[in-house]
């Protein structure tokens, strides 16, 4: 069937409109939300560079710390002290939104630096041992946070790509085809409401 052939209504040219309307509509609002999470992302990206340096920095101290306590005392002794430590860390997640994005949010009950003492493998230990238990407390303490905007960043990430995809598709593929389509529909219109003048002014003339 050839595309005069088609008769569409003034009902379907409104309904189309109406779609056109929502369509930029969800264009909009979709930028929007791509828009923020990329600064929330760039954002959260500041402090994952800052994270992973003070990681870095704390690990380095904590081994030049480390291999202090072991030439002040044995491996064994170390590995022995090691497996004395109690109260270990109760570490829960929590989730937190970001532009509608669930990210994990880490909890600590209680802090992860002890008091002297409250290791749990005495207290005839070297104080290079204490300094390396402290460094190494430290160092937990860094990659838990370093856990949590990593992940957040995949996510976020993940979101950003998944949002310009619908973005492109409304703004490259539905919204034109809409167009295109209220355009054809326009035309015809007009056309038909010639062709009927047209036989009017005829049938009148006869």
């Amino acid at each position: 069937m050839a595309d005069t052939d088609i008769k569409p209504t003034r009902s379907e040219l409104m309904k189309l409109k109406k779609r056109i309307k929502l369509a930029q509509s969800g264009y909009n609002l979709l930028k929007k939300k791509r828009d923020g999470l990329i600064l929330d992302f760039f954002e959260i990206l500041k402090k994952a560079k800052t994270i992973r340096a003070e990681l870095a920095q704390e690990y380095g101290k904590a081994l030049e710390k480390m291999n202090l306590a072991r030439v002040i005392e044995s491996d064994l002794t170390i590995k022995s002290i090691a497996m004395a430590v109690v109260n270990r860390p109760d570490v829960g997640v929590k989730k937190k939104n970001i532009m509608g994005v669930s990210v994990p949010e880490i909890e600590t009950k209680g802090t992860l630096q002890k008091a002297f003492g409250e290791r749990g493998y005495g207290i005839f230990t070297s104080a290079a041992v204490d300094e390396a238990a402290e460094g190494y407390e430290k160092v937990v303490e860094k990659i838990i946070i370093a856990a949590e905007t990593e992940t957040a960043l995949r996510k976020l990430l993940h979101e950003i790509e998944k949002t310009k995809r619908r973005v492109n598709a409304l703004e490259f593929d539905l919204i034109p085809r809409l167009h295109k389509s209220r355009k054809f529909i326009s035309l015809r219109l007009e056309e038909m409401e010639r062709e009927n003048t047209f036989r009017l002014k005829r049938i009148k003339g006869d």
